[in-house]
């Protein structure tokens, strides 16, 4: 284990981060979290777990960089394009058939991140159904636990790189350039709802017709996956499409759902594997029951080996059964209280929502496997409401159930580890007795290459010894070489001032053309004659120097002077850079190496000044 593994603290820690900020990591895989947990306490230089958690009580700012860590955001617009194109012309069409031209489509993208794989599903919607339409009837829910990547999802500012797979036209017609990002369009951009949500935690959304939750499973263990996979199976409509990514292959052994594409991953839900629901009705009086039967169902209910809370139209409780009374603490004086007034309203979960939704769908809501920390101890509960139905059709109240399932969680908890456990000794020691096999084998072999080898080692170091001589030579002549360059420089400067002072030294104004016609040289009677600096017309077209010299009449002679001819003496009329006229005597003669051609053309040019 090295210095910063977490090790076994690591669940002490997770506790803390539930309790210090509300997430809960029960479900993640544990190698994952020890590596990301491991690389923070690295960055932070602190040994385990126990001297994160204090590093984090010191620097608040900590569990922002932990949480970046932990919920790795990798998304890209039309991720995997082949998959895509798929889902493009293939499942879209459908999902649009399966609607009828009023109704609403509602499109669900969990673990959206930074928002680029709705936006993605926007786009091709719009293409689909067009973008009145879109705006009409399409609504993406777009979801993650990262407050930061929505916060980014919701301004759809994206740079030049992120939108590089969107296809071309698509960046043209569904985005807009803006302080150099590109910012999807606004009146589209309402059609996506950002929001925070625990796949874990939170009840799913409901009436999805197409479901997109790629790479987001693969963060969580097999048993949390399944659970996750049940409430999208209760979010779907039954004709509703889920789409995962390539590394999520439970769904495919799932009852739930059937594959419609298993290489693309997009599976179709099965609405048979959906549990019947059924409303408990009550009938509309008590009058027409007798007493006998009113005993005795009272006396069964309160007999009930659940805990069952009933309450009444107006939200209020109406009765609590033995066990219900002594899990919450109720008493005869709670009666006739309205559920919001009540600890088991909130705690283990928030129920109002959830009765709401079942009078809404006048069906059984479940919930599995509810996490409650009652003090110290955690327990796990199935929760269960249904909506109480009289014989007139009307709903009177509801009926909730606790199942306390604590000790079976924990026995399939502890199963599933053993089989675990099982498997991966029994892969182990058939990988032992593989080992074992080869390698007295190996042994064998390896005793003749480290005969071998101290042999090519002897010969190595005398190559390396005969290397090393022959890199002082070299270093030698290097340095031979450097001190001949160094005197070669200093020769070069030295010519290179004599020239200078030579062309300073002369009267006459003097321009070094090269074939181009681009000054090389100008010395300063040029400069006292033009007003023009050497560093201002050095590499400039001569021809094209704005200077009182009529220099389309020197077009020919220059021309001459580069073919090798010398023409005398030229005399021009021009003006000075104090704006006199002046007469000028120009001589021009071809520039060359000995024994070479033309490389340019020099002038000399001698003024008079008119008086």
């Amino acid at each position: 284990m090295s210095d910063t593994d977490p090790g076994g603290d690591i669940e002490e820690l997770l506790d803390f981060l539930r309790d210090e900020r509300g997430f809960d990591f029960t479900g993640y895989k544990r190698p994952s979290l020890g590596r990301r947990i491991a690389k923070r306490m690295h960055e932070t230089r602190t040994n385990d777990a126990a001297g994160y958690r204090a590093y984090l009580e010191r620097h608040p700012d900590e569990f922002v960089q932990l949480f970046n860590t932990i919920l790795i955001n990798v998304t890209s617009f039309f991720r995997d394009l082949p998959t895509w194109d798929y889902v493009q012309s293939e499942i879209v069409p459908r999902i649009i058939e399966a609607r009828a031209p009023a109704d609403a489509i509602r499109i669900w993208s969990t673990g959206c991140s930074t928002g680029e794989e709705p936006y993605t599903l926007a786009m091709i919607f719009a293409e689909a159904l067009g973008e009145d339409e879109l705006r009409r009837r399409v609504k993406i829910y777009a979801t993650d636990v990262d407050d930061e990547a929505l916060a980014v999802g919701r301004h759809a500012a994206y740079t030049a790189a992120q939108v590089e797979p969107v296809p071309q036209e698509f960046r043209e017609k569904y985005f807009e350039p803006a302080n150099g990002s590109f910012v999807f369009r606004v009146d589209l951009r309402r059609t996506v709802i950002f929001g925070r949500h625990d796949l874990v935690q939170d009840p799913p959304i409901s009436r999805i017709d197409f479901l997109v939750s790629r790479n987001t499973l693969m963060y969580f263990d097999a048993d949390t996956q399944r659970r996750i996979l049940a409430s999208f199976h209760f979010g779907l409509r039954d004709n509703g499409f889920l789409f995962l990514g390539k590394s999520e292959v439970l769904v495919a052994r799932s009852p739930l759902f059937a594959a419609v594409d298993l290489k693309r991953r997009i599976f179709s839900k099965i609405p048979s594997a959906v549990r019947e629901r059924v409303a408990v009705t009550v009938p509309e009086t008590d009058d027409a029951i007798p007493a006998t039967v009113r005993a005795i169902r009272d006396a069964g209910f309160e007999a009930g080996p659940v805990a069952q809370i009933l309450l009444g139209p107006e939200g209020h409780l109406a009765a609590a059964n033995l066990q219900a009374r002594l899990l919450f603490g109720l008493s005869q004086r709670d009666i006739g209280v309205l559920l919001q007034d009540l600890e088991f309203s909130y705690r283990p979960i928030e129920l109002r929502s959830k009765i709401e939704q079942a009078y809404e769908e006048r069906h059984a809501v479940s919930l599995r496997d509810v996490e409650w920390h009652a003090g110290s101890e955690v327990r796990f509960v199935d929760i269960q409401i249904a909506p109480l139905v009289a014989s007139t059709g009307e709903i009177v109240g509801a009926s909730v159930t606790f199942d306390d399932v604590t000790r079976s969680r924990r026995l399939r908890q502890a199963l599933h580890e053993s089989k675990r456990e099982v498997e991966t000794a029994y892969e182990e020691l058939q990988s032992t007795v593989e080992e074992l096999e080869t390698t007295n084998e190996e042994l064998q072999s390896t005793n003749e290459e480290l005969e071998t080898t101290n042999e090519e080692l002897q010969s190595t170091n005398e190559e390396l010894e005969t290397m090393n001589e022959e890199l002082q030579s070299t270093n030698e002549e290097l340095e031979t070489i450097n001190d001949e360059l160094q005197q070669r420089t200093d020769e070069l400067n030295e010519v290179n001032a004599f020239l200078e002072s030579v062309l300073a030294g002369l009267d006459a104004g003097v321009v070094v053309l090269d074939k181009e016609l681009r000054v090389q040289a100008w010395n300063g009677t040029a400069s006292d004659l033009w007003g023009l600096r050497s560093d201002e017309v050095v590499g400039q077209h001569f021809l094209n120097l704005d200077i009182g010299l009529p220099t389309d009449k020197l077009r020919k002679p220059l021309r001459d002077a580069l073919a090798g001819k010398t023409d005398g003496v030229l005399r021009l009329d021009a003006v000075n850079r104090r704006g006199r006229p002046i007469a000028l005597d120009i001589r021009l003669a071809p520039l060359r190496l000995a024994g070479g051609g033309p490389l340019g053309a020099i002038l000399m040019m001698e003024a008079d000044t008119k008086r």
